[in-house]
Protein backbone atom coordinates (compact mmCIF):
# COMPACT_ATOMS: atom_id res chain seq x y z
CA UNK A 1 0.00 0.00 0.00
CA UNK A 2 1.22 3.50 -0.25
CA UNK A 3 2.66 4.95 2.57
CA UNK A 4 1.24 8.37 2.18
CA UNK A 5 -2.32 6.46 2.76
CA UNK A 6 -5.18 8.41 4.47
CA UNK A 7 -4.46 7.75 8.29
CA UNK A 8 -8.43 7.13 9.00
CA UNK A 9 -8.26 4.38 6.50
CA UNK A 10 -4.89 2.71 8.43
CA UNK A 11 -6.30 3.33 11.68
CA UNK A 12 -9.74 1.18 10.61
CA UNK A 13 -7.14 -1.59 9.56
CA UNK A 14 -5.14 -2.16 12.25
CA UNK A 15 -7.75 -1.33 14.90
CA UNK A 16 -8.29 -3.86 17.60
CA UNK A 17 -11.39 -5.58 17.67
CA UNK A 18 -13.10 -3.21 20.22
CA UNK A 19 -17.05 -2.92 21.35
CA UNK A 20 -17.79 -0.96 18.76
CA UNK A 21 -17.16 -4.10 16.47
CA UNK A 22 -19.61 -6.39 18.12
CA UNK A 23 -21.77 -3.29 18.66
CA UNK A 24 -21.73 -2.30 14.84
CA UNK A 25 -22.39 -7.00 14.34
CA UNK A 26 -25.54 -7.04 16.71
CA UNK A 27 -27.03 -3.62 14.66
CA UNK A 28 -26.52 -4.92 11.85
CA UNK A 29 -27.19 -8.51 12.45
CA UNK A 30 -30.38 -7.50 13.76
CA UNK A 31 -31.60 -6.66 10.54
CA UNK A 32 -30.73 -10.05 8.92
CA UNK A 33 -32.41 -11.61 11.89
CA UNK A 34 -35.59 -9.86 10.96
CA UNK A 35 -35.16 -10.76 7.04
CA UNK A 36 -34.44 -14.24 7.69
CA UNK A 37 -37.43 -14.34 10.38
CA UNK A 38 -39.63 -12.57 7.56
CA UNK A 39 -38.41 -14.33 4.19
CA UNK A 40 -38.72 -17.92 5.74
CA UNK A 41 -41.85 -17.93 8.29
CA UNK A 42 -44.34 -17.77 5.42
CA UNK A 43 -42.97 -21.68 4.63
CA UNK A 44 -44.33 -22.01 7.95
CA UNK A 45 -48.33 -20.89 7.79
CA UNK A 46 -48.72 -21.58 3.98
CA UNK A 47 -50.56 -24.77 4.64
CA UNK A 48 -52.69 -23.34 7.59
CA UNK A 49 -53.83 -20.32 5.16
CA UNK A 50 -54.61 -23.30 2.32
CA UNK A 51 -56.87 -25.07 5.71
CA UNK A 52 -58.45 -21.54 6.19
CA UNK A 53 -58.96 -20.11 3.00
CA UNK A 54 -58.99 -23.37 0.24
CA UNK A 55 -60.32 -26.31 2.36
CA UNK A 56 -61.60 -28.62 -0.33
CA UNK A 57 -63.81 -31.23 1.48
CA UNK A 58 -62.10 -34.90 0.47
CA UNK A 59 -58.74 -33.69 -0.79
CA UNK A 60 -55.82 -36.25 -0.02
CA UNK A 61 -53.87 -33.00 0.95
CA UNK A 62 -56.88 -31.08 2.56
CA UNK A 63 -55.98 -27.20 2.60
CA UNK A 64 -53.44 -27.40 -0.21
CA UNK A 65 -52.88 -23.50 -1.89
CA UNK A 66 -53.43 -23.95 -5.56
CA UNK A 67 -50.00 -23.93 -7.28
CA UNK A 68 -50.30 -20.23 -8.59
CA UNK A 69 -51.55 -19.07 -5.52
CA UNK A 70 -48.39 -21.10 -2.90
CA UNK A 71 -46.30 -19.51 -5.67
CA UNK A 72 -47.11 -16.17 -5.17
CA UNK A 73 -47.36 -16.04 -1.69
CA UNK A 74 -43.90 -18.16 -1.24
CA UNK A 75 -41.92 -15.79 -3.93
CA UNK A 76 -43.16 -12.59 -4.17
CA UNK A 77 -41.16 -11.14 -1.13
CA UNK A 78 -38.01 -12.10 -2.99
CA UNK A 79 -39.40 -9.99 -6.25
CA UNK A 80 -39.42 -7.24 -3.43
CA UNK A 81 -36.36 -8.36 -2.05
CA UNK A 82 -34.19 -8.30 -5.73
CA UNK A 83 -36.07 -4.79 -6.45
CA UNK A 84 -34.79 -3.41 -2.92
CA UNK A 85 -31.39 -4.93 -3.03
CA UNK A 86 -30.79 -3.06 -6.39
CA UNK A 87 -32.67 0.39 -5.31
CA UNK A 88 -31.12 0.90 -1.88
CA UNK A 89 -27.80 -0.35 -2.86
CA UNK A 90 -27.61 2.13 -5.58
CA UNK A 91 -28.66 4.48 -3.18
CA UNK A 92 -26.66 3.85 -0.29
CA UNK A 93 -23.44 4.90 -2.27
CA UNK A 94 -25.14 8.29 -3.75
CA UNK A 95 -26.72 9.25 -0.43
CA UNK A 96 -24.68 7.51 2.19
CA UNK A 97 -25.05 4.02 4.28
CA UNK A 98 -26.28 5.74 7.06
CA UNK A 99 -29.12 7.93 5.60
CA UNK A 100 -30.61 4.79 4.30
CA UNK A 101 -30.31 2.52 6.99
CA UNK A 102 -32.72 3.64 9.17
CA UNK A 103 -35.53 4.15 6.26
CA UNK A 104 -34.65 0.36 5.29
CA UNK A 105 -35.92 -1.12 9.07
CA UNK A 106 -39.12 0.83 8.75
CA UNK A 107 -40.14 0.03 5.36
CA UNK A 108 -39.50 -3.70 7.47
CA UNK A 109 -41.44 -2.74 10.22
CA UNK A 110 -44.64 -1.38 8.74
CA UNK A 111 -44.98 -4.30 6.31
CA UNK A 112 -44.30 -6.97 8.88
CA UNK A 113 -47.23 -5.32 10.73
CA UNK A 114 -49.27 -5.01 7.45
CA UNK A 115 -48.54 -8.42 6.09
CA UNK A 116 -50.65 -9.68 9.48
CA UNK A 117 -53.41 -7.19 9.08
CA UNK A 118 -53.87 -8.45 5.44
CA UNK A 119 -57.83 -7.97 4.94
CA UNK A 120 -60.43 -8.83 2.55
CA UNK A 121 -64.06 -10.73 2.55
CA UNK A 122 -62.89 -13.06 0.32
CA UNK A 123 -59.59 -15.30 0.32
CA UNK A 124 -58.97 -14.14 -3.42
CA UNK A 125 -58.91 -10.54 -1.61
CA UNK A 126 -57.16 -11.19 1.69
CA UNK A 127 -53.80 -13.18 -0.54
CA UNK A 128 -53.59 -10.48 -2.61
CA UNK A 129 -53.51 -8.09 0.42
CA UNK A 130 -51.12 -10.67 1.54
CA UNK A 131 -49.24 -10.64 -1.31
CA UNK A 132 -48.87 -6.98 -1.47
CA UNK A 133 -47.46 -6.14 1.78
CA UNK A 134 -44.89 -8.82 1.51
CA UNK A 135 -43.59 -7.45 -1.55
CA UNK A 136 -43.10 -3.96 0.38
CA UNK A 137 -41.49 -6.04 3.19
CA UNK A 138 -39.40 -7.63 0.80
CA UNK A 139 -38.25 -4.51 -0.48
CA UNK A 140 -37.42 -3.23 2.74
CA UNK A 141 -35.33 -6.45 3.37
CA UNK A 142 -33.38 -6.23 0.07
CA UNK A 143 -32.35 -2.51 1.47
CA UNK A 144 -30.51 -4.48 4.23
CA UNK A 145 -28.48 -6.67 2.29
CA UNK A 146 -26.13 -4.19 0.53
CA UNK A 147 -25.92 -1.33 3.49
CA UNK A 148 -25.70 -4.30 6.15
CA UNK A 149 -22.59 -5.96 4.26
CA UNK A 150 -20.66 -2.25 3.33
CA UNK A 151 -21.32 -1.18 6.60
CA UNK A 152 -19.76 -3.61 8.66
CA UNK A 153 -16.88 -4.46 6.08
CA UNK A 154 -16.08 -0.56 6.47
CA UNK A 155 -16.39 -0.61 9.94
CA UNK A 156 -13.57 -3.52 10.45
CA UNK A 157 -10.13 -3.67 10.83
CA UNK A 158 -8.24 -6.06 7.50
CA UNK A 159 -7.06 -8.83 10.19
CA UNK A 160 -11.21 -10.20 11.32
CA UNK A 161 -13.14 -8.52 8.46
CA UNK A 162 -14.57 -11.55 6.95
CA UNK A 163 -15.66 -12.76 10.42
CA UNK A 164 -17.31 -9.64 11.55
CA UNK A 165 -19.06 -9.73 8.10
CA UNK A 166 -19.61 -13.21 8.33
CA UNK A 167 -21.52 -12.61 11.95
CA UNK A 168 -24.12 -10.17 10.93
CA UNK A 169 -25.27 -12.42 8.03
CA UNK A 170 -24.71 -16.03 10.30
CA UNK A 171 -28.03 -13.64 12.57
CA UNK A 172 -29.92 -15.46 9.76
CA UNK A 173 -29.81 -18.85 11.28
CA UNK A 174 -31.11 -17.54 14.26
CA UNK A 175 -33.96 -15.66 12.23
CA UNK A 176 -34.68 -18.73 10.72
CA UNK A 177 -34.67 -20.64 14.68
CA UNK A 178 -37.19 -17.74 15.69
CA UNK A 179 -40.10 -18.41 13.12
CA UNK A 180 -39.73 -22.03 13.79
CA UNK A 181 -40.02 -21.04 17.68
CA UNK A 182 -42.69 -18.85 17.69
CA UNK A 183 -44.66 -20.96 15.27
CA UNK A 184 -44.55 -24.09 17.62
CA UNK A 185 -45.41 -21.51 20.38
CA UNK A 186 -48.60 -19.91 18.86
CA UNK A 187 -49.79 -23.26 17.65
CA UNK A 188 -49.37 -25.00 20.91
CA UNK A 189 -50.92 -22.24 22.70
CA UNK A 190 -53.77 -22.28 20.02
CA UNK A 191 -54.21 -26.03 20.17
CA UNK A 192 -54.94 -25.76 23.82
CA UNK A 193 -57.47 -23.36 23.72
CA UNK A 194 -59.39 -24.62 20.78
CA UNK A 195 -59.06 -28.39 20.55
CA UNK A 196 -59.89 -29.87 17.07
CA UNK A 197 -59.99 -32.96 15.58
CA UNK A 198 -58.52 -33.88 12.71
CA UNK A 199 -59.14 -33.36 9.40
CA UNK A 200 -60.13 -37.11 8.16
CA UNK A 201 -62.97 -37.30 11.49
CA UNK A 202 -64.49 -34.31 10.61
CA UNK A 203 -63.16 -31.78 7.78
CA UNK A 204 -65.01 -29.15 9.24
CA UNK A 205 -64.09 -29.23 12.77
CA UNK A 206 -60.58 -29.72 11.65
CA UNK A 207 -59.88 -25.81 11.92
CA UNK A 208 -61.70 -23.67 13.40
CA UNK A 209 -62.19 -19.40 13.06
CA UNK A 210 -59.49 -18.82 15.67
CA UNK A 211 -56.77 -20.35 13.42
CA UNK A 212 -57.07 -16.96 11.52
CA UNK A 213 -55.39 -15.06 14.13
CA UNK A 214 -52.78 -17.38 14.49
CA UNK A 215 -51.13 -16.52 11.11
CA UNK A 216 -51.22 -13.16 11.25
CA UNK A 217 -49.44 -13.41 14.71
CA UNK A 218 -46.36 -15.04 13.35
CA UNK A 219 -45.99 -13.01 10.68
CA UNK A 220 -46.19 -10.06 12.46
CA UNK A 221 -43.77 -10.83 14.92
CA UNK A 222 -40.95 -9.78 12.76
CA UNK A 223 -41.27 -6.28 13.41
CA UNK A 224 -40.46 -6.40 17.15
CA UNK A 225 -36.59 -7.02 16.73
CA UNK A 226 -36.56 -5.07 14.06
CA UNK A 227 -38.51 -1.85 16.11
CA UNK A 228 -35.72 -2.92 18.48
CA UNK A 229 -32.67 -1.66 16.28
CA UNK A 230 -34.18 1.60 14.82
CA UNK A 231 -33.34 4.03 17.34
CA UNK A 232 -29.40 2.33 17.21
CA UNK A 233 -29.10 2.23 13.63
CA UNK A 234 -29.74 6.26 13.72
CA UNK A 235 -26.93 6.90 16.11
CA UNK A 236 -24.44 5.12 14.17
CA UNK A 237 -21.54 7.94 12.32
CA UNK A 238 -21.35 7.29 8.48
CA UNK A 239 -18.57 5.09 7.92
CA UNK A 240 -15.31 6.61 7.52
CA UNK A 241 -14.38 5.56 3.94
CA UNK A 242 -17.79 6.92 2.61
CA UNK A 243 -16.82 10.01 4.46
CA UNK A 244 -13.54 9.98 2.88
CA UNK A 245 -13.23 8.46 -0.31
CA UNK A 246 -17.06 9.18 -1.31
CA UNK A 247 -18.08 12.05 -0.14
CA UNK A 248 -14.25 13.04 0.14
CA UNK A 249 -14.71 14.85 3.95
CA UNK A 250 -11.48 14.00 5.52
CA UNK A 251 -12.41 16.35 9.05
CA UNK A 252 -15.67 14.18 9.30
CA UNK A 253 -14.62 10.85 8.62
CA UNK A 254 -11.47 11.76 11.39
CA UNK A 255 -14.12 12.87 13.90
CA UNK A 256 -16.27 9.95 13.91
CA UNK A 257 -13.72 7.20 13.76
CA UNK A 258 -11.65 9.03 16.43
CA UNK A 259 -15.05 8.92 18.36
CA UNK A 260 -15.59 5.17 17.83
CA UNK A 261 -11.83 4.02 18.04
CA UNK A 262 -10.91 5.73 21.13
CA UNK A 263 -7.60 7.17 19.24
CA UNK A 264 -6.91 11.25 18.11
CA UNK A 265 -7.18 10.23 14.07
CA UNK A 266 -5.68 13.52 11.87
CA UNK A 267 -7.64 14.62 9.27
CA UNK A 268 -6.38 15.11 5.87
CA UNK A 269 -8.55 17.43 3.76
CA UNK A 270 -5.53 18.35 1.89
CA UNK A 271 -4.30 14.66 0.84
CA UNK A 272 -7.84 13.96 -0.27
CA UNK A 273 -8.45 16.91 -2.31
CA UNK A 274 -4.83 16.81 -4.16
CA UNK A 275 -5.54 13.33 -4.66
CA UNK A 276 -9.25 13.97 -6.52
CA UNK A 277 -7.08 16.74 -8.28
CA UNK A 278 -4.32 14.07 -9.32
CA UNK A 279 -6.46 11.09 -10.24
CA UNK A 280 -9.33 12.50 -11.89
CA UNK A 281 -10.50 8.67 -12.89
CA UNK A 282 -13.54 8.48 -10.49
CA UNK A 283 -14.89 5.35 -13.46
CA UNK A 284 -18.46 4.83 -12.65
CA UNK A 285 -20.21 1.27 -13.35
CA UNK A 286 -20.87 1.12 -17.03
CA UNK A 287 -17.36 2.61 -18.10
CA UNK A 288 -14.31 0.12 -19.40
CA UNK A 289 -12.25 0.85 -16.86
CA UNK A 290 -14.64 -0.79 -14.24
CA UNK A 291 -15.04 -3.88 -16.66
CA UNK A 292 -11.95 -4.23 -17.13
CA UNK A 293 -10.97 -4.41 -13.14
CA UNK A 294 -13.78 -5.76 -11.64
CA UNK A 295 -15.96 -7.43 -14.32
CA UNK A 296 -14.93 -10.37 -14.30
CA UNK A 297 -15.35 -10.02 -10.41
CA UNK A 298 -18.84 -9.09 -10.61
CA UNK A 299 -19.56 -11.88 -12.76
CA UNK A 300 -18.43 -14.02 -10.50
CA UNK A 301 -20.37 -12.53 -7.33
CA UNK A 302 -23.54 -12.61 -9.37
CA UNK A 303 -23.16 -16.21 -10.93
CA UNK A 304 -22.38 -17.84 -7.77
CA UNK A 305 -24.99 -16.19 -5.45
CA UNK A 306 -27.57 -16.58 -8.04
CA UNK A 307 -26.81 -20.86 -8.55
CA UNK A 308 -26.49 -20.67 -4.95
CA UNK A 309 -29.58 -19.71 -4.32
CA UNK A 310 -31.49 -21.60 -6.56
CA UNK A 311 -30.58 -24.80 -4.50
CA UNK A 312 -30.69 -22.64 -1.09
CA UNK A 313 -33.88 -21.95 -1.22
CA UNK A 314 -35.79 -24.07 -3.11
CA UNK A 315 -34.43 -26.74 -0.22
CA UNK A 316 -35.68 -23.89 2.08
CA UNK A 317 -39.24 -24.08 0.85
CA UNK A 318 -39.77 -27.30 0.26
CA UNK A 319 -39.10 -29.36 3.55
CA UNK A 320 -42.48 -29.75 4.58
CA UNK A 321 -43.05 -31.73 1.51
CA UNK A 322 -39.74 -33.56 2.11
CA UNK A 323 -40.77 -34.22 5.64
CA UNK A 324 -43.75 -35.38 4.60
CA UNK A 325 -42.36 -37.91 2.21
CA UNK A 326 -40.36 -39.44 4.85
CA UNK A 327 -42.98 -39.55 7.39
CA UNK A 328 -41.58 -37.22 9.71
CA UNK A 329 -44.88 -35.37 8.69
CA UNK A 330 -47.86 -37.11 8.67
CA UNK A 331 -50.49 -37.03 6.03
CA UNK A 332 -52.91 -33.32 6.28
CA UNK A 333 -55.85 -35.36 6.36
CA UNK A 334 -54.29 -37.19 10.16
CA UNK A 335 -53.86 -33.62 11.80
CA UNK A 336 -55.73 -30.87 12.78
CA UNK A 337 -54.54 -27.18 11.07
CA UNK A 338 -52.82 -25.98 14.21
CA UNK A 339 -50.83 -30.05 14.47
CA UNK A 340 -49.62 -29.40 11.52
CA UNK A 341 -47.94 -25.81 11.97
CA UNK A 342 -46.62 -27.65 15.28
CA UNK A 343 -45.35 -30.31 12.77
CA UNK A 344 -43.89 -28.22 10.40
CA UNK A 345 -42.52 -25.67 12.56
CA UNK A 346 -40.84 -28.40 14.61
CA UNK A 347 -39.13 -30.49 11.82
CA UNK A 348 -37.69 -26.96 10.10
CA UNK A 349 -36.50 -25.35 13.77
CA UNK A 350 -34.72 -28.60 14.00
CA UNK A 351 -32.72 -28.67 11.08
CA UNK A 352 -32.08 -24.82 11.68
CA UNK A 353 -30.43 -25.95 14.93
CA UNK A 354 -28.44 -29.27 13.75
CA UNK A 355 -26.73 -27.86 10.35
CA UNK A 356 -27.95 -24.39 9.88
CA UNK A 357 -26.92 -22.33 12.40
CA UNK A 358 -23.88 -24.25 13.04
CA UNK A 359 -22.73 -23.79 9.75
CA UNK A 360 -22.96 -20.58 10.29
CA UNK A 361 -21.04 -19.92 12.71
CA UNK A 362 -18.52 -22.10 11.47
CA UNK A 363 -17.54 -20.08 8.73
CA UNK A 364 -17.63 -17.34 11.22
CA UNK A 365 -14.87 -18.68 12.78
CA UNK A 366 -12.90 -19.85 9.87
CA UNK A 367 -12.93 -17.52 7.00
CA UNK A 368 -10.69 -15.41 8.35
CA UNK A 369 -8.03 -18.24 8.82
CA UNK A 370 -8.96 -20.33 5.32
CA UNK A 371 -9.92 -17.76 3.52
CA UNK A 372 -13.10 -17.31 1.58
CA UNK A 373 -12.36 -18.87 -1.84
CA UNK A 374 -11.43 -22.10 0.63
CA UNK A 375 -14.92 -21.71 2.25
CA UNK A 376 -16.77 -21.49 -0.90
CA UNK A 377 -14.85 -24.07 -3.30
CA UNK A 378 -15.61 -26.72 -0.19
CA UNK A 379 -19.16 -25.84 0.31
CA UNK A 380 -20.22 -26.18 -3.45
CA UNK A 381 -18.44 -29.39 -3.49
CA UNK A 382 -20.18 -31.16 -0.58
CA UNK A 383 -23.14 -29.89 -1.33
CA UNK A 384 -23.07 -31.27 -4.91
CA UNK A 385 -22.08 -34.53 -3.13
CA UNK A 386 -24.65 -34.70 -1.05
CA UNK A 387 -27.49 -33.63 -3.09
CA UNK A 388 -26.50 -36.60 -5.89
CA UNK A 389 -26.10 -38.67 -2.58
CA UNK A 390 -29.94 -37.93 -1.64
CA UNK A 391 -31.36 -38.05 -5.47
CA UNK A 392 -29.46 -40.95 -7.47
CA UNK A 393 -30.73 -43.81 -4.67
CA UNK A 394 -33.64 -41.55 -3.61
CA UNK A 395 -36.32 -44.54 -3.31
CA UNK A 396 -33.98 -46.13 -0.66
CA UNK A 397 -34.09 -43.29 1.41
CA UNK A 398 -37.97 -43.51 1.59
CA UNK A 399 -38.16 -46.80 3.24
CA UNK A 400 -38.76 -46.33 6.81
CA UNK A 401 -35.62 -47.75 7.67
CA UNK A 402 -33.52 -45.54 5.99
CA UNK A 403 -35.28 -42.26 6.95
CA UNK A 404 -32.53 -41.00 9.49
CA UNK A 405 -30.21 -41.35 6.66
CA UNK A 406 -31.93 -39.10 4.72
CA UNK A 407 -32.11 -36.48 7.24
CA UNK A 408 -28.78 -36.63 7.81
CA UNK A 409 -27.99 -36.23 4.96
CA UNK A 410 -30.27 -33.47 4.02
CA UNK A 411 -29.00 -31.86 7.28
CA UNK A 412 -25.35 -32.03 5.81
CA UNK A 413 -26.12 -29.93 2.56
CA UNK A 414 -27.64 -27.01 4.74
CA UNK A 415 -24.26 -27.11 6.87
CA UNK A 416 -22.26 -26.81 4.14
CA UNK A 417 -24.19 -24.76 2.32
CA UNK A 418 -23.90 -22.27 5.04
CA UNK A 419 -20.50 -23.12 6.08
CA UNK A 420 -19.88 -22.04 2.63
CA UNK A 421 -21.27 -20.12 -0.19
CA UNK A 422 -24.49 -19.06 1.55
CA UNK A 423 -22.25 -16.86 3.76
CA UNK A 424 -19.16 -16.17 1.50
CA UNK A 425 -21.50 -14.77 -1.38
CA UNK A 426 -22.36 -12.29 1.33
CA UNK A 427 -18.92 -11.36 2.20
CA UNK A 428 -17.14 -11.32 -0.47
CA UNK A 429 -18.89 -8.46 -2.87
CA UNK A 430 -18.95 -6.16 0.40
CA UNK A 431 -14.67 -6.44 -0.14
CA UNK A 432 -13.78 -6.47 -3.63
CA UNK A 433 -15.30 -3.24 -5.42
CA UNK A 434 -14.36 0.28 -5.05
CA UNK A 435 -16.00 2.75 -1.51
CA UNK A 436 -17.83 4.53 -4.35
CA UNK A 437 -19.94 1.41 -6.31
CA UNK A 438 -19.21 -0.96 -3.18
CA UNK A 439 -22.55 -0.88 -1.89
CA UNK A 440 -24.46 -0.87 -5.65
CA UNK A 441 -22.10 -4.20 -6.82
CA UNK A 442 -23.21 -5.63 -3.70
CA UNK A 443 -27.07 -4.82 -4.56
CA UNK A 444 -26.50 -6.42 -7.64
CA UNK A 445 -24.51 -9.39 -6.75
CA UNK A 446 -27.58 -10.11 -4.28
CA UNK A 447 -30.23 -9.43 -6.58
CA UNK A 448 -28.59 -12.09 -8.89
CA UNK A 449 -29.01 -14.49 -5.94
CA UNK A 450 -32.56 -13.59 -5.44
CA UNK A 451 -33.59 -14.04 -8.66
CA UNK A 452 -32.48 -17.58 -8.20
CA UNK A 453 -34.69 -17.08 -5.13
CA UNK A 454 -37.47 -16.80 -7.36
CA UNK A 455 -36.33 -19.19 -9.70
CA UNK A 456 -36.47 -22.09 -7.04
CA UNK A 457 -39.49 -20.55 -5.57
CA UNK A 458 -41.42 -20.09 -8.52
CA UNK A 459 -39.67 -22.92 -10.30
CA UNK A 460 -39.60 -25.38 -8.23
CA UNK A 461 -43.33 -26.53 -6.99
CA UNK A 462 -43.20 -26.67 -11.45
CA UNK A 463 -40.51 -28.88 -11.54
CA UNK A 464 -41.73 -31.28 -8.79
CA UNK A 465 -44.40 -32.23 -10.15
CA UNK A 466 -43.12 -32.22 -13.76
CA UNK A 467 -39.87 -34.13 -12.89
CA UNK A 468 -40.53 -35.48 -9.80
CA UNK A 469 -38.87 -35.20 -6.00
CA UNK A 470 -35.94 -37.30 -7.36
CA UNK A 471 -35.12 -35.76 -10.49
CA UNK A 472 -35.52 -32.44 -8.93
CA UNK A 473 -32.72 -32.76 -6.55
CA UNK A 474 -30.31 -34.10 -9.35
CA UNK A 475 -31.53 -31.09 -11.12
CA UNK A 476 -30.32 -28.92 -7.74
CA UNK A 477 -26.83 -31.37 -7.64
CA UNK A 478 -25.80 -29.86 -11.62
CA UNK A 479 -27.12 -26.48 -10.15
CA UNK A 480 -24.59 -26.79 -7.25
CA UNK A 481 -21.67 -27.64 -9.73
CA UNK A 482 -21.82 -24.84 -11.47
CA UNK A 483 -22.10 -22.77 -8.77
CA UNK A 484 -18.11 -24.25 -7.88
CA UNK A 485 -16.87 -23.77 -11.24
CA UNK A 486 -18.26 -19.84 -11.26
CA UNK A 487 -16.62 -19.61 -7.92
CA UNK A 488 -13.45 -19.68 -9.71
CA UNK A 489 -13.72 -15.73 -10.84
CA UNK A 490 -13.75 -14.57 -7.40
CA UNK A 491 -10.51 -13.21 -5.84
CA UNK A 492 -9.37 -14.08 -2.34
CA UNK A 493 -10.21 -11.14 -0.30
CA UNK A 494 -8.50 -13.07 3.06
CA UNK A 495 -5.78 -10.34 5.01
CA UNK A 496 -6.09 -7.26 2.83
CA UNK A 497 -7.15 -4.42 2.80
CA UNK A 498 -10.75 -2.95 1.02
CA UNK A 499 -8.35 -0.29 -0.74
CA UNK A 500 -6.11 -2.92 -2.08
CA UNK A 501 -9.15 -5.07 -3.41
CA UNK A 502 -10.88 -2.52 -5.00
CA UNK A 503 -7.62 -1.03 -6.82
CA UNK A 504 -8.32 2.17 -4.85
CA UNK A 505 -4.91 1.81 -2.89
CA UNK A 506 -3.39 2.14 -6.59
CA UNK A 507 -5.20 5.13 -7.12
CA UNK A 508 -3.97 6.97 -4.24
CA UNK A 509 -0.59 7.08 -5.67
CA UNK A 510 -2.12 8.32 -9.50
CA UNK A 511 -1.21 5.52 -10.79
CA UNK A 512 -4.68 4.32 -12.06
CA UNK A 513 -5.36 3.52 -15.64
CA UNK A 514 -7.11 6.43 -16.91
CA UNK A 515 -10.41 6.36 -18.20
CA UNK A 516 -13.63 7.68 -19.40
CA UNK A 517 -17.00 8.48 -17.22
Amino acid sequence: MANDRLEVLNALDVAKTQWYHFTAIVIAGMGFFTDAYDLFCISLVTKLLGRIYYQRHGSADPGSLPSNVSAAVNGVAFCGTLTGQLFFGWLGDKLGRKRVYGMVLMVMVLCSIASGLSFGKEPKAVISTLCFFRFWLGFGIGGDYPLSATIMSEYANKKTRGAFIAAVFAMQGFGILAGGTVAIIVSVVFKHFYPATSYAADPAASIFPEADYAWRIILMFGAIPALLTYYWRTKMPETARYTALVAKNAKQAAADMSKVLQVQVEAEQEKIEERSQQRGNDFGLFSKAFLSRHGLHLLGTTSTWFLLDIAFYSQNLFQKDIFSAIGWIPKAKTMSAMEEVFRIARAQTLIALCSTVPGYWFTVAFIDRIGRFTIQVMGFSFMTVFMFALAIPYHHWTLKANRVGFVVMYSLTFFFANFGPNATTFVVPAEIFPARLRSTCHGISAAAGKAGAMVGAFGFQYAEKGFGVKNTLIILGVVNLLGLLFTFLVPESKGKSLEEMSGEGDEENGTATQSSQ
